[in-house]
């Protein structure tokens, strides 16, 4: 689950039984090193894509964590980049991982709650990666609402979204095992830790956006391979603010 550097099977069973907030206080120092961070294959991949969608002027990562989506949004954006997260010990990590570049964008970092967006529509790029496991299906609407807002007429919503796993294989129970554990916990113990991982699905979330008012594309990203029935294991979700 994590290098020899990632935390303790007890410090993750502390994580598990904090909020989401505090436990990802906790997690932070040692963050980078578990599997939750997201692949630099996968970041490599979206940033790619995004070169030929943009360039972008202003960018913004929503649950930025510890600022691994920040190296992306630093490859497209021209002005300056913003982490949002409501975990002050990730963005302090954040803060500390990512230091202004001569000639690159320089990187804010916000404490909010992606329910709770504090901008106007400023951004021409929003991103998100590996957070959406934490908004429960009925809090999405309301959050792409949030996004739509900040993004200015034309502006994107990218994030990279996994094939879900083959039913019946390995990965599918995992994932099953994982989310059913995490609902009889939240339901024995307070506070909750919403992190579920079969919840996003592509279908939904696409007519969830589109509803927002967002028109939706998908790209597939091919730097990350195809399953043996030839779809994309990950596509690109970019969904458009009008102009």
């Amino acid at each position: 689950m994590s290098a020899p550097q990632g935390p303790t099977c007890r410090e993750l069973v502390v994580q598990a039984l904090s909020s989401v907030e505090h436990g990802y206080d906790l997690l932070a120092p040692k963050f980078d090193h578990t599997a939750y961070r997201t692949p630099a294959a996968v970041l490599d991949s979206v940033a790619g894509a995004l070169r030929g969608l943009g360039p972008f002027d202003r960018g913004l990562d929503v649950c930025c964590g510890t600022g691994a989506g920040m190296g992306a949004l630093r490859q497209v954006c021209r002005e300056r980049i913003t982490g949002v997260d409501f975990s002050a010990g990730m963005l302090a990590v954040a803060r500390a991982r990512t230091p202004e570049v001569p000639g690159a964008p320089h990187p804010d970092w916000v404490r909010a709650d992606a329910r709770a967006l504090p901008f106007g529509p400023v951004f021409d790029l929003a991103v998100s990666f590996g957070a959406f496991g934490h908004f429960l299906p009925r809090e999405r609407p309301g959050l792409f609402a949030q996004v739509h807002s900040a993004l200015r007429p034309g502006g994107r919503f990218a994030f990279p979204i996994v094939a879900p796993a083959r039913p019946g294989s390995r990965p599918y129970w995992s994932l099953l095992a994982f989310d059913t554990a995490m609902r009889v916990r939240n339901a024995l113990w307070w506070p909750r830790f919403v992190m579920y991982y079969r919840t996003f699905r592509l279908a939904e979330v696409r007519e969830e956006l589109i509803r927002t008012g967002f028109e939706v594309e998908l790209r597939a990203l091919e730097e990350l391979g195809r399953r043996a029935d030839g779809s994309p294991r990950c596509r690109l979700v970019v969904a458009t603010r009008p102009v």
